[in-house]
């Protein structure tokens, strides 16, 4: 059951790439910085505002890429047409490979949207008592080791 997205209710905003099909392994190798990123026009893209957390998920087929939690953010401004297509402004820093959350340990102890829906568009959501769930598996969460 999905529920519906609120201020109220929201944790933090889950913004996916596919490790298999896209070159997010080397973008994140180099911790090239990530300034936006596209998202399905909607009532989620119109409640996206600056200062909301964001976890950057990468899907994978455990053979190339190991999927699960590879960086951390925060939108800095709503979702815009930017270069024809939606997007929305953000900091992503770069987890330290040590510190990624594998998707396995993740669905050990949460049933994530991004668990039960894989192939839904961006954006999808992490309520407040997940995103304080998934904060504690991140070793030295806040500390700046993942900059």
């Amino acid at each position: 059951m999905t529920s519906a997205v609120t201020t109220e209710n929201l944790g933090a905003w889950l913004l996916k790439a596919n490790g298999v099909t896209s070159d997010i392994a080397a973008v994140a190798e180099r911790r090239e910085a990530v300034r936006r990123w596209c998202v399905r026009d909607g009532y989620r893209a119109r409640l996206m505002d600056a200062g909301q957390p964001v976890i950057f998920w990468v899907s994978g087929d455990r053979r190339r890429v190991a999927p699960g939690v590879w960086g951390l953010g925060e939108l800095t401004g709503p979702a815009r047409v930017m270069d024809g297509k939606l997007r929305v402004p953000m900091e992503l820093r770069w987890l330290d490979e040590g510190r990624r959350v594998h998707r396995d340990v993740v669905r050990e102890s949460l049933d994530l949207e991004v668990l039960r829906q894989p192939q839904g568009a961006n954006p999808s959501f992490v309520t407040v008592a997940e995103f304080a769930a998934l904060r504690a598996l991140i070793p030295d969460f806040g500390t700046g080791g993942d900059r």
